[in-house]
Protein backbone atom coordinates (compact mmCIF):
# COMPACT_ATOMS: atom_id res chain seq x y z
CA UNK A 1 0.00 0.00 0.00
CA UNK A 2 2.72 2.69 1.18
CA UNK A 3 4.24 1.85 -2.24
CA UNK A 4 0.94 2.85 -4.33
CA UNK A 5 1.48 7.14 -3.45
CA UNK A 6 3.96 9.59 -5.31
CA UNK A 7 4.23 11.43 -2.45
CA UNK A 8 3.60 11.82 1.39
CA UNK A 9 2.00 14.05 3.91
CA UNK A 10 1.76 13.90 7.65
CA UNK A 11 0.93 15.57 10.61
CA UNK A 12 2.79 15.84 13.79
CA UNK A 13 1.70 15.55 17.36
CA UNK A 14 -0.69 12.25 18.19
CA UNK A 15 0.26 11.04 14.57
CA UNK A 16 4.33 10.93 14.69
CA UNK A 17 4.94 12.05 18.31
CA UNK A 18 3.03 12.65 21.40
CA UNK A 19 4.09 14.39 24.77
CA UNK A 20 4.06 12.89 28.27
CA UNK A 21 0.99 13.29 30.08
CA UNK A 22 2.51 14.98 32.68
CA UNK A 23 3.50 18.11 30.72
CA UNK A 24 0.05 18.22 29.15
CA UNK A 25 -1.19 18.74 32.89
CA UNK A 26 1.23 21.22 34.23
CA UNK A 27 0.69 23.25 31.28
CA UNK A 28 -2.78 23.17 31.21
CA UNK A 29 -2.39 23.86 35.28
CA UNK A 30 -0.54 26.97 34.43
CA UNK A 31 -2.82 28.49 31.45
CA UNK A 32 -5.87 27.91 33.82
CA UNK A 33 -3.83 30.29 36.62
CA UNK A 34 -3.94 32.83 34.09
CA UNK A 35 -7.58 32.48 33.03
CA UNK A 36 -9.04 32.22 36.53
CA UNK A 37 -9.93 28.45 35.29
CA UNK A 38 -9.26 25.36 36.64
CA UNK A 39 -8.95 22.50 32.98
CA UNK A 40 -10.16 19.13 34.14
CA UNK A 41 -7.80 16.02 33.08
CA UNK A 42 -10.69 15.20 30.19
CA UNK A 43 -10.70 18.70 28.75
CA UNK A 44 -7.02 19.34 28.80
CA UNK A 45 -7.16 16.00 26.69
CA UNK A 46 -10.02 16.91 24.70
CA UNK A 47 -8.12 20.41 23.64
CA UNK A 48 -4.71 18.61 23.72
CA UNK A 49 -5.78 16.18 21.37
CA UNK A 50 -8.50 18.00 19.34
CA UNK A 51 -10.95 15.05 19.89
CA UNK A 52 -14.37 17.73 19.39
CA UNK A 53 -12.70 18.55 16.00
CA UNK A 54 -12.41 22.46 16.31
CA UNK A 55 -10.10 24.00 19.23
CA UNK A 56 -11.87 27.08 19.71
CA UNK A 57 -15.41 25.79 18.63
CA UNK A 58 -14.87 24.01 21.91
CA UNK A 59 -13.35 26.33 23.73
CA UNK A 60 -16.32 28.84 22.98
CA UNK A 61 -18.85 26.21 23.93
CA UNK A 62 -16.91 26.14 27.45
CA UNK A 63 -17.21 29.35 27.65
CA UNK A 64 -13.70 30.43 26.89
CA UNK A 65 -12.31 33.35 24.06
CA UNK A 66 -9.87 30.83 21.74
CA UNK A 67 -7.89 34.10 21.23
CA UNK A 68 -7.00 34.95 25.06
CA UNK A 69 -6.61 30.59 25.75
CA UNK A 70 -4.14 30.75 22.81
CA UNK A 71 -2.16 33.43 24.25
CA UNK A 72 -1.89 31.80 27.49
CA UNK A 73 -0.97 28.30 26.22
CA UNK A 74 1.61 29.68 23.77
CA UNK A 75 2.95 31.76 26.88
CA UNK A 76 3.45 28.71 29.01
CA UNK A 77 5.08 26.34 26.66
CA UNK A 78 8.43 26.08 26.73
CA UNK A 79 9.78 24.63 23.77
CA UNK A 80 13.12 23.41 25.20
CA UNK A 81 10.91 21.13 27.73
CA UNK A 82 8.51 20.35 25.48
CA UNK A 83 10.65 18.90 23.41
CA UNK A 84 12.66 16.95 25.95
CA UNK A 85 8.41 15.23 27.58
CA UNK A 86 8.43 14.31 23.42
CA UNK A 87 9.20 11.02 22.34
CA UNK A 88 8.31 8.98 18.73
CA UNK A 89 6.06 6.61 17.91
CA UNK A 90 8.30 3.49 17.07
CA UNK A 91 5.58 2.82 13.84
CA UNK A 92 6.65 5.76 13.04
CA UNK A 93 10.44 5.19 12.04
CA UNK A 94 9.03 3.89 8.21
CA UNK A 95 8.83 7.59 7.39
CA UNK A 96 12.10 7.74 7.53
CA UNK A 97 12.48 5.08 4.84
CA UNK A 98 10.14 5.99 2.17
CA UNK A 99 11.57 6.38 -1.34
CA UNK A 100 9.21 9.90 -2.42
CA UNK A 101 8.58 13.32 -1.18
CA UNK A 102 7.68 13.44 2.05
CA UNK A 103 6.49 17.02 3.89
CA UNK A 104 4.60 18.05 7.21
CA UNK A 105 1.92 19.74 7.64
CA UNK A 106 0.78 20.67 11.67
CA UNK A 107 -0.88 22.96 13.70
CA UNK A 108 2.25 23.08 16.30
CA UNK A 109 3.57 26.28 16.00
CA UNK A 110 7.35 27.20 14.77
CA UNK A 111 8.92 27.82 17.92
CA UNK A 112 7.89 24.13 19.04
CA UNK A 113 8.04 22.26 16.18
CA UNK A 114 11.32 22.49 15.12
CA UNK A 115 12.77 21.69 18.73
CA UNK A 116 10.75 18.80 18.56
CA UNK A 117 11.92 17.72 14.95
CA UNK A 118 15.45 18.32 16.26
CA UNK A 119 15.05 16.27 19.62
CA UNK A 120 13.10 13.56 18.30
CA UNK A 121 15.69 13.54 15.45
CA UNK A 122 13.05 13.46 12.40
CA UNK A 123 13.87 17.36 10.86
CA UNK A 124 15.71 15.21 8.27
CA UNK A 125 12.33 13.22 7.02
CA UNK A 126 11.04 16.27 5.67
CA UNK A 127 11.44 17.75 2.19
CA UNK A 128 9.04 20.77 3.37
CA UNK A 129 7.92 21.75 6.83
CA UNK A 130 4.57 23.98 7.27
CA UNK A 131 3.79 25.44 10.37
CA UNK A 132 -0.17 25.84 10.03
CA UNK A 133 -0.74 30.05 11.09
CA UNK A 134 -3.97 32.42 10.10
CA UNK A 135 -1.80 33.45 7.29
CA UNK A 136 -1.18 29.75 5.75
CA UNK A 137 -5.18 28.51 6.84
CA UNK A 138 -5.93 25.71 9.34
CA UNK A 139 -6.51 22.40 8.71
CA UNK A 140 -9.17 20.99 7.10
CA UNK A 141 -8.54 24.48 4.90
CA UNK A 142 -6.83 22.37 1.93
CA UNK A 143 -4.25 25.42 1.49
CA UNK A 144 -1.46 24.77 3.80
CA UNK A 145 -1.58 21.11 2.17
CA UNK A 146 -1.53 22.76 -1.38
CA UNK A 147 1.28 25.07 -0.32
CA UNK A 148 3.49 22.27 0.60
CA UNK A 149 2.37 20.17 -2.13
CA UNK A 150 3.51 22.85 -4.34
CA UNK A 151 6.61 23.58 -2.41
CA UNK A 152 7.33 19.48 -2.83
CA UNK A 153 6.89 19.75 -6.79
CA UNK A 154 3.70 17.52 -6.99
CA UNK A 155 0.90 20.05 -7.15
CA UNK A 156 -1.55 19.48 -10.45
CA UNK A 157 1.02 17.12 -12.22
CA UNK A 158 -1.33 13.72 -11.80
CA UNK A 159 1.06 12.75 -8.88
CA UNK A 160 -1.02 10.25 -6.36
CA UNK A 161 -0.57 11.30 -2.66
CA UNK A 162 -1.92 10.94 0.82
CA UNK A 163 -1.94 12.61 4.03
CA UNK A 164 -1.91 10.80 7.69
CA UNK A 165 -2.82 12.58 10.88
CA UNK A 166 -4.57 12.12 14.22
CA UNK A 167 -7.54 14.25 13.96
CA UNK A 168 -10.63 14.86 11.87
CA UNK A 169 -9.25 17.59 10.52
CA UNK A 170 -6.26 16.20 8.73
CA UNK A 171 -8.51 13.79 7.02
CA UNK A 172 -10.54 16.69 5.82
CA UNK A 173 -7.25 18.81 4.45
CA UNK A 174 -6.93 15.69 2.91
CA UNK A 175 -10.14 15.20 0.85
CA UNK A 176 -10.54 18.89 0.36
CA UNK A 177 -6.96 18.63 -1.76
CA UNK A 178 -7.80 15.74 -3.42
CA UNK A 179 -5.46 13.32 -1.94
CA UNK A 180 -6.14 10.12 0.06
CA UNK A 181 -6.91 10.40 4.16
CA UNK A 182 -4.96 8.43 6.29
CA UNK A 183 -6.72 8.35 10.29
CA UNK A 184 -3.96 7.04 12.40
CA UNK A 185 -6.53 6.69 15.18
CA UNK A 186 -3.99 6.02 18.54
CA UNK A 187 -6.73 6.53 21.21
CA UNK A 188 -9.77 4.92 19.49
CA UNK A 189 -13.19 5.98 18.88
CA UNK A 190 -14.02 5.17 22.54
CA UNK A 191 -11.58 8.23 23.87
CA UNK A 192 -12.67 10.33 20.89
CA UNK A 193 -16.26 9.88 21.51
CA UNK A 194 -16.65 9.53 17.66
CA UNK A 195 -15.43 7.12 14.71
CA UNK A 196 -13.42 9.25 12.02
CA UNK A 197 -13.76 7.87 8.66
CA UNK A 198 -11.05 8.04 6.24
CA UNK A 199 -9.82 6.43 2.93
CA UNK A 200 -8.06 3.99 5.39
CA UNK A 201 -8.15 4.06 9.68
CA UNK A 202 -4.81 2.50 11.42
CA UNK A 203 -4.24 2.35 14.76
CA UNK A 204 -0.63 2.24 13.69
CA UNK A 205 1.19 2.54 10.82
CA UNK A 206 2.71 -1.47 10.88
CA UNK A 207 -0.66 -2.00 9.75
CA UNK A 208 -0.05 -0.16 6.26
CA UNK A 209 3.35 -2.37 5.22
Amino acid sequence: MVSEYDFWLLDLDGTLVDVEWRYTREVFDRVGDRLGRRFTDEEAEIVWHGLTGSRDRQLRQWGIDPEAFWTAFHAEEDPLVRAESTYLHEDAEFVGTLDAPVGLVTHCQAFLAEPVLEHVGIRDWFDVVLCCTEETGWKPDPRPVESVMADLGVAHNGHAGVLAGDGSCDVGAAWNAGLDAIHVDRLGPEQRGHCVLGDYRVKSFDELR
